[in-house]
């Protein structure tokens, strides 16, 4: 998969697809694996010149590569895909204040206590066995890039970046989440509780755990079966109180109620108790799976 952040980052790209001739290229080695330079010469009636510039833009673009290999004839030149998805994200976020963005990666909690179902994987694999609670503790925990539990929590740290002098306006917290049911169930509400500091932030209530097609992101080799993707939900803490999206507020809990400065610690909780209305678990998406190539992603904006 080739994700590009902006137009900007994708203008290679777009250049290189906007001619047919290399648009067929793209189709024809989609269709047929280990075509070479020559095959595509032949059936697309170009010359040896015309096949190698045409090409050559697209290896410029990231688009494919170039294996050489003995043939009948000496070697051949075999031209590949290099990725089966591309995404790019057309609008770009600007920001006229100030503020500080960090990406935190699935896998790096600091403390968790999760019930089955449960588990993680890395975009290769699985961290050891499904609802193994164990699996939380192998180092390959911070290369996860989805994990799930049925009930309990994962906590975060935070970076904080202030300085003396600087004064905390605003935290968002930006996630793609889910429920999480053994399977998927598109009906499937869960109480998903969040806190900073042990203070209580509101409850969001997950409509259900997607699996009805797959993610945009996720790798071709996640089961089916499994849970696909999420919804991307932005928590606001600011002046007024705390948010969902903005629009939804979970609870009157400010920012000042959190009482961060330049030297405090942050501890984002993300949690499922089990004596909730709703114990449908949760299911949190990061980089290269779901539909939203994006790990936990925290801005903070201060003055």
């Amino acid at each position: 998969m080739l994700y590009l952040s902006s137009l900007d980052e994708a203008e290679k790209v777009i250049k290189a697809l906007s001619a047919n001739m290399r648009m067929e290229i793209m189709k024809m080695i989609y269709e047929t694996p280990n075509l070479s330079m020559n095959d595509l010469a032949q059936a697309l009636n170009l010359t040896n010149s015309a096949i190698s510039m045409h090409v050559g833009k697209l290896m410029e673009a990231g688009l494919v590569q170039i294996q050489t290999t003995s043939g009948k004839r000496g070697t051949m030149k075999l031209v590949s895909p290099c990725h089966d998805r591309l995404v790019i994200d057309m609008a770009t976020k600007k920001e006229s204040e100030q503020y500080y963005q960090d990406d935190i990666k699935i896998g790096y909690f600091t403390a968790c206590s999760i019930t089955p179902t449960c588990g993680l994987a890395t975009p290769t694999k699985f961290v050891g066995s499904v609802d193994d609670i164990k699996a939380f503790t192998f180092p390959e925990h911070f290369d996860a890039s989805i994990l799930w539990f049925t009930s309990g929590y994962v906590e975060y740290g935070l970076p904080n970046h202030l300085q003396p002098g600087q004064s905390l306006q605003r935290l968002q917290i930006s996630f793609e989440i889910a429920s999480e049911y053994p399977g998927f169930n598109d009906d499937f509400p869960s109480d998903i509780h969040f806190s900073i500091n042990g203070q209580p932030l509101g409850v969001w209530i997950s409509p259900g755990d997607y699996g009805s097609r797959s993610g945009y992101i996720s790798p071709a080799w996640w089961p089916k079966t499994c849970n696909q993707y999420g919804l991307l939900k932005t928590l606001t803490i600011n002046k007024e109180g705390t948010f969902m999206d903005e629009g939804q507020q979970l609870s009157g809990v400010t920012i000042d109620d959190l009482q961060i400065s330049y030297n405090s610690l942050i501890s984002f909780r993300i949690e499922v108790p089990k004596n909730t209305a709703n114990c449908g678990g949760c299911t949190l998406f990061g980089e290269e799976f779901g539909d939203y190539n994006q790990a936990i992603r925290v801005q903070a904006f201060y003055k």
